[in-house]
C-alpha cells in the first residue's frame, strides 16, 4: 500500500505536484526458489500502507472532486520502463508492482527464481537501479544466489542488498547472519561486487523491513525501507555522465522549425553547449531546449526535450547527440555479452537486427569466444549459444554506430537482437568496447568502379543464385546457363557447393552453424564478383531464409535474382545422383536438409522452376527471359 498524504483530502493539486517530484527507484528482487522474495514484497507494499489499486482509486476519485483529469495522473511511473520490453515480447513471468513512500516511489520486479528463466531475470533487471537478493538464512549461499548475483553485475546494478531472511525461523542468530554475511563476501570478491549491503530480516514477522527489529538488537543497520529510500538512482548517477542523446524524432523542416528529439540519456546540456553528431562527427551548438512546457534553461538525464541548433546539420534518427568535448565512441565491431533469449541458437555468422536506443541496424555474431557457467563462472568453450546461454561474442554491425561501454551508460552501451523475418526478440547485449580493427580499418576508395566495369564488359552485372534441395537440378541448370550465357559472349563465374567445399570452405562442416558461415563467404564472394561486374551464379541448397536474405542485401536491390528448384522431396530422394540421400536415411550422413535438417521454401522468389515438369533446357529458357525483362540481359 501506499503512502497517502492528508493533502489528497484537500489540495489534490498539490498532492500531485509533490507526488512527481519524488525520485522514482525501480528494484528487483531475486535469489533462490522458496526464500521468500514474493513475502518481503507483499511486506513493503502492506507496510508502505496502501496498494496501487486502492492508491489510484483514491487518487481518481478525489479528482473527479476537485474538478482535475485522471489523464493528469502520472500513470507512466508504472509503465515507462516497462513498455519496450512488452513490445519486444520480453516481458515473461515478471511480476511488476508499484508502490511510494513519502520520501520516494518504487516499481518492483519479482524475478523468477529458476534457472529456466534467466532471460525473465534479466528482463527485469534491464531497467532496475538496485536489486534486492534474498537468502534464506537456513540454508545459506545457494547456486541460484550466485547466479543472480552474477546477471546483478553483468547487467550494471551498482546497489545490491542481500536480504537475509527467515531469521525468525533460525531465532534471530546472530552468529547465523554473520557466517552467510562471510559466504557471500568471499562470492562477491570473485565478482568485483564492492557495494553490497546485508540487512537481517523477517519479512514474514516484519523484522527490519520498516522499523528496527526488537529481536536483533546486534544489528544496527539500516532497515530495509530505509535503504531503499536512501540510495542513488540511476538517473541521478548519469546525470553527472557526458551528455547523450539518441535521437528519436527529426521535426519537419518545413514547419519553420527543425528540432531534434529524444530522451536525454547520460548527462546535461545548456543553450550554448558544443555538441557532436554521431557517427557523422558534424558539430554544432545547442541553440534552443523546447518542452511542452516551453524553452528550458537545462535538460538533464531522464528528460525528454527538444534541442535545436544554430547550424544545418544532417541529423536523423538514431543519430547520437554527444558532448563534444567528451564525445561517445564510434565503431562497427565490438566485444560484447549477449544473453540469449530464443529457443532456436545464435548461430554466428547469421544477420540480425541490432536495437540500440532509437537506432537499428544490421548485426551478426562473428565468434562466440566462450560461455560463461554461470553458476560456477567458469569459462566454457562454445561455438554457438542456446536458450538462456550468456557469452562472451564478437559482434560486427553493417555501419558504424555511436555508443558507450555499457558500464558507463545503459542506454548508449545495451541493445538487443532482433529475428529479421519474424521481429521477435533473440537476445539482449552489452558492449564491452570496439575492437581494434573497426578503429583502424577503413574503406578505401577506388577510381574504377562497378559501372566502369560493367561498361568495358559489355554486360550489367548480378547474382542469380540457385536454390533448393539436394538433386533438385540446381549444379545442372547453372551449368548450362552458364554455357549459353558464355556462347552469347557475357562474363560469367559459378559457384557452386561442391566446388567451393574443396577449397573456400574445405573448413566447414554442416551443422547449422557450418552451413550459416558456408553462405555468409560464399554470399561476400559472390558481393566481390558482381562489383568485379560479372553475371555470378551460385548453386548451392542455401536451406535458411536467414541467409539467402543477407546475400541479397550485399548487393544493390535489382542486382538479386533468386531461382527457387522446386522439386518435391519425394522425386529429389528418387533422382539420389549422388546416394546423399540413402546415406541420411541409414543414419550414415547427419544434418542432411529435408532429412533431419529443415529446408526454408522461399516466399517470394523471382523465380520458381517445377523440375518435376521442366527439363534443364526449359528451365535455362525461362531465366534467360527473367533476365531480359529485368534489364540484365538485351532483348
Amino acid at each position: 500500500m501506499t503512502h497517502v498524504s492528508d493533502l489528497i483530502a484537500t489540495d489534490i493539486g498539490g498532492y500531485l505536484r509533490a507526488h512527481e517530484q519524488k525520485s522514482l527507484l525501480r528494484f528487483i528482487t531475486c535469489g533462490s526458489v522458496d526464500d521468500g522474495k514474493s513475502t518481503l514484497i507483499g511486506r513493503l507494499l502492506y507496510d508502505s500502507k496502501m496498494l496501487f489499486e486502492d492508491h489510484i482509486a483514491a487518487l481518481e476519485a478525489d479528482s473527479r472532486k476537485w474538478g482535475t483529469q485522471g489523464d493528469s495522473l502520472d500513470f507512466a511511473l508504472l509503465v515507462d520502463g516497462l513498455a519496450a520490453e512488452r513490445e519486444q515480447g520480453i516481458t515473461i513471468d515478471v511480476a511488476y508492482r508499484f508502490f511510494s513512500t513519502e520520501r520516494r516511489k518504487f516499481i518492483v520486479a519479482d524475478t523468477p527464481g529458476h534457472e529456466q528463466y534467466t532471460r525473465n531475470m534479466v528482463t527485469g533487471a534491464s531497467t532496475a537501479d538496485a536489486a534486492v537478493l534474498t537468502v534464506d538464512a537456513r540454508k545459506g549461499v545457494l547456486t541460484q544466489t550466485r547466479r543472480h548475483s552474477y546477471l546483478a553485475s553483468l547487467l550494471g546494478i551498482h546497489h545490491l542488498v542481500v536480504a537475509i531472511n527467515k531469521m525468525d525461523l533460525v531465532d534471530y542468530s546472530e552468529k547465523t547472519f554473520l557466517r552467510i554475511v562471510e559466504d557471500y563476501q568471499t562470492f562477491a570478491q570473485q565478482l568485483g561486487l564492492a557495494n553490497v549491503t546485508f540487512i537481517p530480516v523477517s519479512a514474514f514477522k516484519g523484522d527490519n523491513i520498516a522499523a528496527p527489529s526488537e529481536k536483533m538488537p546486534w544489528y544496527r543497520g539500516t532497515t530495509l525501507m530505509g535503504y531503499l529510500e536512501t540510495i542513488e538512482v540511476d538517473e541521478q548517477r548519469t546525470q553527472r555522465s557526458p551528455f547523450r542523446m539518441p535521437v528519436q524524432w527529426v521535426n519537419r523542416p518545413d514547419l519553420d522549425f527543425r528540432g531534434f528529439s529524444g530522451t536525454v540519456a547520460g548527462g546535461k546540456v545548456r543553450p550554448g553547449d558544443r555538441v557532436r553528431v554521431q557517427p557523422s562527427g558534424r558539430e554544432s551548438t545547442i541553440e534552443r531546449i523546447v518542452s511542452f512546457e516551453g524553452d528550458l534553461p537545462e535538460a538533464v538525464a531522464g528528460q525528454s526535450v527538444t534541442l535545436t541548433l544554430a547550424d544545418e546539420v544532417d541529423v536523423s534518427r538514431g543519430d547520437l547527440l554527444s558532448q563534444a568535448d567528451a564525445p561517445a565512441g564510434v565503431a562497427d565491431q565490438f566485444e560484447t555479452t549477449v544473453v540469449w533469449m530464443h529457443d532456436e541458437p545464435l548461430l554466428p555468422g547469421r544477420s540480425y537486427l541490432l536495437k540500440m536506443g532509437t537506432q537499428t541496424v544490421t548485426a551478426s555474431v562473428m565468434e562466440v569466444k566462450y560461455q560463461v557457467n554461470v553458476n560456477t563462472l567458469e569459462h566454457v568453450a562454445a561455438k554457438t549459444l542456446g536458450l538462456n546461454a550468456i557469452g562472451i561474442c564478437t559482434l560486427n554491425l553493417d555501419r558504424p554506430i555511436g555508443f558507450d561501454p555499457y558500464s558507463e551508460n545503459r542506454d548508449t552501451g545495451g541493445y538487443i537482437l532482433l529475428d529479421r523475418l519474424t521481429n521477435s526478440t533473440v537476445g539482449a547485449g552489452m558492449i564491452h568496447f570496439a575492437l581494434r580493427r573497426s578503429q583502424n580499418i577503413h574503406v578505401q576508395h577506388v577510381d574504377v568502379n562497378k559501372a566502369a566495369r560493367g561498361r568495358l564488359n559489355g554486360q550489367k552485372s548480378c547474382v542469380i543464385w540457385f536454390t533448393g534441395l539436394s538433386g533438385s537440378g540446381k549444379s545442372t541448370i547453372a551449368n548450362l546457363l552458364e554455357k549459353k550465357l558464355h556462347a552469347m559472349g557475357h562474363r560469367t563465374y559459378l559457384l557452386d557447393g561442391d566446388n567451393v567445399r574443396h577449397g573456400l570452405n574445405k573448413d566447414l562442416g554442416f551443422t547449422d552453424t557450418d552451413r550459416v558461415e558456408n553462405i555468409r563467404r560464399v554470399a561476400e564472394v559472390a558481393r566481390l564478383m558482381v562489383d568485379a561486374g560479372l553475371i555470378v551464379l551460385t548453386a548451392f541448397i542455401s536451406p535458411f531464409q536467414a541467409e539467402r536474405r543477407m546475400a541479397r542485401e550485399l548487393v544493390d536491390e535489382d542486382e538479386f535474382l533468386e531461382v527457387h528448384v522446386d522439386l518435391p522431396l519425394a522425386m529429389a530422394e528418387q533422382r539420389d545422383v549422388k546416394g546423399l540421400y540413402k546415406k541420411a536415411r541409414r543414419g550414415e550422413l547427419k544434418n542432411f536438409t529435408g532429412i533431419d535438417s529443415r529446408y526454408e521454401t522461399p516466399e517470394a522468389p523471382e523465380l520458381r522452376l517445377a523440375t518435376d515438369k521442366l527439363n534443364a533446357d526449359e528451365a535455362v529458357e525461362e531465366i534467360l527471359a527473367l533476365l531480359r525483362r529485368r534489364g540484365r540481359l538485351p532483348s
